[in-house]
């Protein structure tokens, strides 16, 4: 049997895959078929589950009280820091740590606009399957007048559309990388932050009361619009990241809890490889946290906490015979282009 860690040879030779390589904790997905309880996948299995039973956010108390202060006062949190910092994962942890379901995740880029974030109509597709039912009615000889296509169908709330809807728990709502949108998005969202409302002109002018639409989720799920509008119950938990790319106006940092997320020391890093990895690859790692630390602080290398799971991964994996030829590359600067 062979002894060689590499899948993929570039010898333009087949070689066939009968086992993949156990991923990292942080890199498991919940679909597939069922699972063994028995052997060697069956333990990896275990593992892994342990490992996410024990998964919790590593965070500075201080940092920890700030993102109370925003729960408290129903305001967004404002998150900035250095890529790897943990910024995306907090909505992530604040979800699980008081169970309010399934993060509503807006990456936001140049193009995104409020209403994207608000709700999607497909006017088009409507009006398309309108004349394809009229045309269907008119070659079947019927005389009655055809239907229109129900608008919820073609109509479904984005993720910040989704998170506004009244509960009496609020949904967390992660509103990534602002700082890429465009310079008119923060101010455009300051009414609907401070209002917890917005209509929607497609639904108003129906004279149905209560028309049902679409949200974001993976169970399609329906809600009613009474007239058109959607006003929150409870303000959600709206995280909002920022790599610092450019300034937010002030009236839009005014009505944001600010926390702003330093690189993790030395021992939130154990902390964090612990949680990842579990205590006996962190006592075999500290070689590879003490050589992060070194090029991370000494500024040598603009380093992301990912990369150091990456290293200690490979590391003590035991897939991987020769890591010294890749430590190169999993160490490599952000800033190297």
């Amino acid at each position: 049997m062979s002894t060689d860690w590499r899948l993929f040879r570039g010898d333009a030779e087949p070689h066939p895959v009968t086992a993949w390589p156990k991923p990292p904790p942080w890199r498991t997905f919940t679909g597939g078929g069922e699972r063994t309880g028995g052997g060697a996948a069956g333990t990896a299995d275990r593992e892994a589950e342990d490992l996410k039973r024990n998964w919790r956010y590593v965070i500075a108390d201080a940092d920890r009280d700030i993102v109370n202060a925003a729960l408290h006062l129903h305001r967004p949190l404002l998150v900035t820091g250095a890529p790897g910092t943990g910024k995306s994962t907090l909505a992530r942890a604040l979800a699980r740590e008081l169970g309010l379901g399934e993060v509503l995740h807006w990456p936001v880029n140049s193009r995104s606009t409020l209403a994207e974030g608000l709700y999607r109509y497909d006017a088009v597709g409507r009006l398309r399957d309108a004349s394809l039912s009229r045309g269907h009615d008119q070659a079947a000889g019927s005389a009655d007048a055809p239907a229109e296509p129900d608008i919820g169908d073609y109509l479904r709330l984005g993720p910040l559309g989704t998170a506004l809807l009244p509960r009496s728990l609020p949904r967390v709502l992660l509103i990534d990388e602002l700082d890429k949108g465009d310079v008119d998005l923060p101010n455009d969202l300051l009414t609907v932050f401070e209002e917890g409302t917005y209509e929607i002109p497609e639904l108003a002018r129906l004279k149905d009361p209560l028309p049902r639409v679409r949200v974001t989720g993976p169970d399609d799920e329906r809600v009613g619009v009474p007239k058109g509008r959607v006003t929150c119950q409870v303000f959600p938990v709206v995280v909002i990241t920022s790599n610092g790319e450019r300034d937010f106006p002030p009236a839009f940092l005014r009505r944001c809890v600010r926390l702003d997320l330093a690189q993790p020391d030395e021992v939130q890093l154990r902390a964090i490889v612990d949680m990842h990895l579990g205590p006996a690859t962190t006592a075999r790692a500290e070689g590879l946290i003490a050589e992060f630390l070194r090029l991370r602080d000494s500024g040598t290398r603009e380093l992301a906490t990912d990369q150091l799971l990456n290293a200690v991964h490979l590391r003590v994996s035991g897939g991987v015979t020769d890591f010294e030829r890749l430590r190169e590359a999993v160490f490599r600067s952000l800033g190297d282009v």
